[in-house]
């Protein structure tokens, strides 16, 4: 029976392991630095380096890295042991230099041109606001990472720039109501987490999965996810004793791992942690999909984290639960008990709903990969288009606003608007639109378009400052006002008027919503190609270089990067996807004709009898298809080589986008007709029916 209170944050070196280990001149200094940005001096952190060290190696640790998150979407680390020679012998060292600053080979990081080849330098700066922790052997420290010139190379830097920057705002805000006490305002963050489970020998044995994440052929299986029976279904007993272990690495790691169960689509589950400040939710998420895929494989499971490893059945997100909280925790989200809390809750809002109605694009770059681009749009996750949902309670609170006109609550109460006696505001008084891309659900917003397998830094970095930029302009225009509530309901009406737009509380699913959008003057990006246009244009350059998030090189470098990743993305699919062909697919399509034309010679020989037109016609058909298999597979190869001939990224994503992936589409088409044709016996991969079922 394992004790959760006692093995929860063992691994971690966390706030009661420094307060036990540390002076406390020293402690306090390093929750100075932690709290208030504060520097700390050499001398202190050797003094924390020396505790920390010690911790690590009674917990088993011989090895410490800089665990940082550069811009290929996952963690990377450098081992080094504490060993030091005195002699013939060894001591184990570990000194305040090694944990504040690292010098990692930066050569092979996608920098975007921040960096030439030939410079190899990069550094690692100690991000004390996440606790260092014990993965394995190793020390793991938590970490920024930056360019010799001290442009960011990673996500972390810029994510902790943006929370930054709304907090600097939204204490601006909150002093216009009086609000003294609060010193800084945190963004909070609960990402659940989606993922399928399937057996490893299985997956093995498809190269796609192995080198893509998806498949790239695959015919439906008899059933799929038609009854809706593994939704919230009885968790397998394999599944669940994967979960069991997965939540006692979370729990050792402090990963505050809340809630599983079964998703939608068979094989496919959902983990959800509890909210905790926006950039140690970030780390946990990045090491829970770590986690996941490390459990799986003691359980002779793989875990699949691509957004869409499954054609015709639904694909995995992972909703971002994003909220705003005081320092002395208030959830400004929050609907209120007063009339003042109100107005506060309601300017936030209408910061929001402006924020997003305005940077409609940045948020779908934010969120745009090669892997999502299967899955946005479909009728199972948001569609492209970004929208809001506020539900059908605080939709009437908001036109009432707008039309200035009095509102009835449910009780039946009337009440004008206005901020000194605004309504008090429900809660949560409606459904959720699981539709919506981004719907608020009581005291947060749940952000539903991101992938699977992505990093929950980006949207974070685009919500952080696009709010920011939203609450510097009000409260410039509200520190100047003479009537201050004069002033915030006239701001407040007017701008939700002005972005009354975004507000969508339909069918997000729906065509019809699509022509609606387009009438409204929203904006439709597809693809990750249309998309990352977004994060150059001139006001999204402005938002993040004003709230000094990124500088404009820095945007740039992540402008090619993003392409960059994309069309290599698709170029390894296109590339597997004709290996399969010709190592077996080919073989297997002539073996398949093979065994009809020796059935109709057999009986033709044997005089069992005279082929009917149906063997006949079967084997004119398998013969179609081979030679249509072909003639797919020769243009799809001829279309990849023509790649060799383009430099520029953004005609290589376009190309890849509009040439490539229609090819395989193409191909994919005959490869799974003729799956569905071929024998089981003859058919050399695995089918959906066997990686979707082969966990019982």
């Amino acid at each position: 029976m394992v004790n959760v209170p006692e093995i929860f944050g063992s691994k971690v070196f966390n706030d009661e392991a420094m307060r036990q280990r540390l002076p406390k001149d020293v402690y306090k200094a390093l929750q100075k630095t932690i709290k208030e940005g504060r520097q700390l001096d050499l001398d202190m952190a050797n003094v924390v380096a020396e505790a920390m060290k010690n911790w690590a190696i009674e917990n088993g640790a011989t090895h410490f890295t800089h665990w940082f998150q550069p811009m290929t979407g996952v963690t990377a680390e450098k081992h080094d042991s504490f060993i030091s020679p005195v002699g013939d012998k060894v001591l184990m060292e570990f000194s305040g230099k090694e944990l504040v600053k690292g010098e990692p080979d930066a050569s092979s990081f996608p920098s975007g041109g921040l960096r030439a080849t030939f410079e190899a330098r990069g550094y690692t700066a100690w991000d004390p606001t996440s606790y260092a922790f014990i993965k394995g052997d190793t020390l793991c420290i938590p970490t920024a990472f930056c360019s010799y010139s001290g442009e960011a190379l990673d996500k972390k830097t810029p994510l902790l720039r943006s929370m930054q920057a709304l907090d600097k705002q939204a204490v601006r805000v909150l002093r216009l109501f009086g609000d003294t006490e609060t010193k800084r305002v945190i963004t909070t963050v609960g990402p659940e987490q989606e993922y399928f489970l399937i057996d490893e020998d299985v997956y093995r044995k498809r190269p796609d999965l192995l080198y893509t994440g998806r498949t790239l052929f695959g015919n439906k299986p008899p059933k799929g996810q038609e009854l809706d029976d593994h939704y919230f279904g009885q968790i397998k007993p394999r599944v669940k004793e994967f979960m069991k272990d997965l939540d006692n690495e979370l729990w050792k790691l402090g990963i505050l791992a809340k809630t599983e169960h079964n998703e939608v689509a068979p094989a496919q589950h959902e983990l959800a942690p509890i909210f905790t400040t926006t950039n140690i939710a970030t780390d946990h998420n990045q090491l829970t999909m770590e986690l996941m895929k490390t459990v799986a494989k003691k359980h002779h499971m793989h875990c699949l984290l691509h957004e869409k490893p499954f054609d015709g059945v639904n694909g995995s997100g992972k909703h971002n639960n994003w909220s705003l909280s005081t320092d002395t925790g208030k959830n400004l989200l929050e609907p209120g008990d007063t009339p003042s809390q109100n107005a506060q809750f309601l300017l936030f809002l209408t910061a929001v709903i402006e924020a997003v109605d305005r940077y409609q694009g940045l948020l779908r770059y934010s969120v745009a990969s090669a892997g999502n681009d299967h899955r946005l749009g479909a009728n199972e996750a948001p569609p492209a288009i970004i929208s809001v949902y506020v539900g059908d309670e605080l939709d009437n609170v908001i036109k009432s606003i707008i039309d200035g006109t009095d509102y009835t609550d449910k009780s039946k109460k009337m009440m004008s608007i206005g901020a000194s006696v605004l309504p008090h505001i429900p809660q949560d008084t409606t459904d959720r639109n699981r539709t919506s891309p981004f719907a608020f659900t009581g005291n947060k917003f749940e952000f539903r378009s991101l992938g699977s397998n992505a990093s929950i830094a980006s949207p974070n970095i685009v919500l952080n400052t696009i709010v920011a930029e939203v609450l510097n302009e009000y409260a410039d225009k509200l520190e100047k006002a003479t009537d201050f509530d004069s002033a915030l309901s006239d701001l407040v009406r007017r701008h939700l008027t002005d972005h009354k737009r975004i507000i969508f509380e339909g069918n997000g699913y729906s065509e019809d919503w699509v022509k609606e959008a387009e009438n409204r003057g929203l904006r439709n990006l597809p693809s990750t190609v249309e998309a990352t246009e977004a994060f150059i244009e001139p006001e999204s350059i402005e938002v993040f270089t004003k709230n000094k998030v990124y500088t404009e090189t820095e945007i740039r470098a992540r402008y090619e990067i993003s392409l960059e990743n994309y069309y290599k993305q698709i170029n390894i699919e296109a590339q597997t996807l004709s290996d399969m062909t010709k190592d077996e697919i080919i073989g297997a399509a002539l073996r398949y004709e093979e065994f009809l034309a020796n059935t109709i010679n057999d009986m033709k020989s044997t005089g069992t009898g005279i082929p009917t037109r149906v063997e006949e016609k079967l084997l004119q058909q398998a013969a179609d298809m081979v030679e249509v298999l072909y003639d797919r597979l020769q243009k799809l190869d001829a279309d990849i080589a023509k790649e060799d001939d383009m430099n520029d990224v953004k005609e290589l994503a376009s190309y890849n986008r509009y040439t490539i992936l229609p090819d395989m589409d193409s191909l994919r088409e005959v490869i799974d007709e003729l799956e569905s044709r071929v024998p089981h016996e003859l058919w050399p991969y695995p089918t959906y029916g066997e990686l979707l079922y082969s966990v019982q």
